[in-house]
């Protein structure tokens, strides 16, 4: 699964597909091992588990309080960004004219509603519609609904759009994974003959992929633009909106609209440290950048960070995100089915962390391009690992596995201090992250949506006291998606593209 390389570890006399299989298990060994030792060493040396817990945790807490600070900063930027009218400052830069943009929108199985709902988003743009090249890219797997979906969306939106092009990947190529990387790639490629006969330059074009459920805002395309002309390197860097899951959030449950919440701030406090910034489901890239890498990658799940690390090491590590500042809004997890929901949530978070996969891509490319200075590779690298290690050790680790060396060492009937004040601070600790969580209510409240007509403000306190099932949903939705997708990549029993089921009331 996303095994596509040229040369081999000079240091190995393996084949190149075992030396990658190493590089596959190690992510999901060390969680395993972690487990492992959090248990074994609680009952040979609780003491000594106890006190690595106590600094784990104060660790974590402290993490947790600069991540707030981080928020807190990536939401007043994102004020400031949703007060300018972007359309009127854009128009003061010279040259802002020539600038096209290509969207990209794969289907596969959604509801008409869903597919027209992203498409009247775009129409709504300020920026000039002349200027946008939307590709609606459907699967021949999809059958008869995708030929009704393109008869509805060409009926409705062919003329509004400077170009609408409808495209239909064909199935069971060689080399693919049937999902959105394979379509997208498919689709660019359609897009690029267009694009070469109506002769436009690729630098003057921006290429957005959305997510069929993304709805852009108004003046997205304005912001995208500005920033583009004004960046100065704006050939080598991809720009990152804000993910706001808040399409159908007030028909969604409390637990699915609580990881919602949880997705959008974790990737808001990555904005203000662009440096660690990969790219995420819907976002924009040059696609100057995009033909030459050769399009997105169709044999892998994970294709939206993946087409970062591929101009990444296409360009010796010159290439980066860069935050945008206004939102991008999807849907939330949610069907008429609450078991449903809860399973689909499970398997979305577990899609999600099957990025691990981009450890052993980035091990495998990195050694075997020396252009790439060193202090980025192990930069990379370290955020990659430590970033899925935590996803799936720290709530298990911090909830659960944290009071098993305390229970032992009580059983033993220890007398040590350290294990006598172990559960007091601990609860310390919690009831100090409750600001965090309290602070998080908050900011989601603000970030809310009008509540639809029979909708009161009064369900504004559910949605602030569902927070109260964050330390669940970081377990459930979590640790343990987290967990099964490393398994998975380490075992060999790779995973496929699952589409989110989408639902419209």
């Amino acid at each position: 699964m996303g095994f596509s390389v040229t040369q081999s570890f000079k240091a190995f006399r393996l084949s190149e597909r075992t030396q990658y299989r190493i590089l596959e298990i190690i992510p999901g060994f060390l969680v395993w091992s972690a487990f492992a030792a959090a248990v074994l060493l609680s009952f040979w040396v609780p003491l000594w588990v106890i006190g690595f817990i106590i600094l784990f945790d104060v660790y974590w807490f402290v993490r947790a309080v600069y991540t707030l600070v981080y928020l807190l900063i990536a939401f007043r930027r994102y004020r400031q960004a949703a007060a300018v009218d972007w359309q009127t400052r854009l128009q003061q830069r010279s040259g802002w004219e020539s600038i096209y943009h290509l969207v990209v929108l794969p289907t596969y199985r959604e509801p008409s509603a869903v597919v027209e709902q992203a498409l009247n988003g775009l129409a709504r743009s300020r920026y000039p519609l002349s200027k946008l090249i939307v590709v609606l890219a459907t699967e021949a797997r999809d059958g008869q609904h995708a030929q009704s979906i393109r008869e509805q969306m060409q009926s409705r939106f062919s003329s509004i759009f400077g170009q609408f092009l409808v495209t239909t990947h064909p199935s069971d190529l060689p080399g693919e994974v049937a999902g959105k990387g394979a379509n997208i790639a498919w689709a660019g490629r359609r897009a690029k003959e267009l694009i070469d006969v109506r002769q436009i330059p690729y630098e003057q074009v921006v290429v957005t992929t959305l997510d069929v459920d993304s709805v852009v805002h108004p003046q997205y395309f304005a912001y995208l633009t500005d920033t583009y002309l004004g960046h100065p390197r704006r050939l080598r860097t991809s720009y990152q909106p804000l993910p706001f899951y808040h399409n159908n959030i007030w028909q969604s449950p409390a637990l699915t609209r609580t990881v919602a919440n949880s997705t959008t701030f974790w990737l808001m406090t990555e904005t203000v440290r662009p440096d660690r910034l990969f790219t995420f489901s819907s976002h924009s890239m040059p696609f100057q950048a995009l033909v030459d890498v050769g399009f997105w990658q169709s044999d892998i799940v994970t294709e939206d960070s993946r087409i970062f690390l591929q101009c990444f090491v296409e360009y010796d590590g010159d290439y980066t995100v860069t935050p945008l500042y206004l939102p991008i809004s999807m849907d939330t997890v949610a069907v008429p089915s609450l078991w449903r929901t809860v399973v689909n949530q499970y398997k979305q978070q577990r899609r999600w962390a099957y990025g691990v996969e981009n450890f052993p891509y980035m091990v495998w490319n990195f050694s075997v391009n020396r252009q790439i200075p060193l202090a980025k590779k192990v930069k990379y690298l370290w955020n990659q690992l430590e970033g899925v290690f935590s996803w799936a050790t720290a709530p298990i680790l911090i909830f659960i596995l944290g009071w098993l060396p305390v229970k032992v060492a009580e059983a033993r009937d220890s007398t040590e201090l350290i294990v006598q004040s172990t559960p007091d601070l601990l609860q310390w600790l919690m009831v100090l992250a409750m600001v965090g969580l309290v602070a998080a209510a908050v900011l989601s409240t603000w970030l809310l949506p009008s509540p639809p007509p029979g909708k009161s403000r009064w369900q504004l306190v559910p949605m602030a006291l569902q927070w109260a099932l964050f330390p669940l949903t970081m377990i459930a939705f979590g640790s343990i998606p987290a967990t099964d997708a490393q398994t998975r990549l380490m075992l060999g029993k790779y995973l496929g593209f699952w589409v989110t089921e989408k639902s419209r009331s």
